[in-house]
């Protein structure tokens, strides 16, 4: 058994690093989930409890902050998408639906910060796909037991359970989430009956 002082030294820069990284991407999130469009350095980094100077030194541009938040809320939201769902296909689609309306509302402000600046951004662009990709493999995965032999089917719930649609709901037409969520799931029962 080797002896612990063989190993290297624990690096109290690096460790301060990414704690301060983390804080900043934490609030970050939590400044757009309260509403805040577009957070200033300075709030940020007030949230965060450390210098203005560390968030520009951690972040020095706007794709390095995107991806931050992006490996956060993936890491939040991970164990709710995990989760298996079970029955008949509109038992699942129920269940998937209230999933999906809780993942959409935590997400709805960093993705529309996200989509403010995709346009310009190939990080963002690439990263968009692998969401739509993502929600589209976790919806067919969870169905693939009960959903009839229908591609037609398929892509109308792929559409009718995307998060274009949960924020259309909740922004364009102005429904609580539990509304929105209440229309999301009759879109998914007709579909399916």
């Amino acid at each position: 058994m080797q002896d612990t002082l063989d190993l290297p030294p624990t690096d109290g820069r690096r460790a301060r690093t990414h704690v301060s990284r983390a804080r900043i991407l934490t609030a970050m999130i939590d400044l757009l989930q309260d509403g805040e469009s577009l957070p200033s350095a300075e709030t940020v980094a007030a949230r965060a409890g450390v210098g203005v100077r560390t968030v520009f030194r951690l972040f020095n541009d706007v794709e390095g902050l995107h991806r931050g938040l992006q490996e956060i809320m993936a890491e939040r939201l991970a164990p709710i998408l995990a989760e298996p769902v079970h029955g008949t296909l509109v038992e699942r689609l129920d269940q998937l639906v209230a999933r999906r309306a809780m993942v959409f509302e935590q997400l709805a402000r960093p993705k529309a910060f996200a989509d403010m600046n995709r346009a310009r951004s190939p990080q963002l662009q690439a990263t968009h796909k692998i969401f739509v990709a993502r929600q589209r493999a976790l919806l067919l995965g969870h169905l693939a037991a009960v959903l009839p032999d229908d591609a037609d089917l398929a892509e109308a719930l792929d559409l009718a359970l995307s998060f274009d649609v949960w924020r259309r709901l909740r922004e364009d037409q102005g429904l609580s989430a539990e509304r929105a969520e209440r229309v999301m799931r009759r879109i998914a029962r007709a579909l399916a009956l």
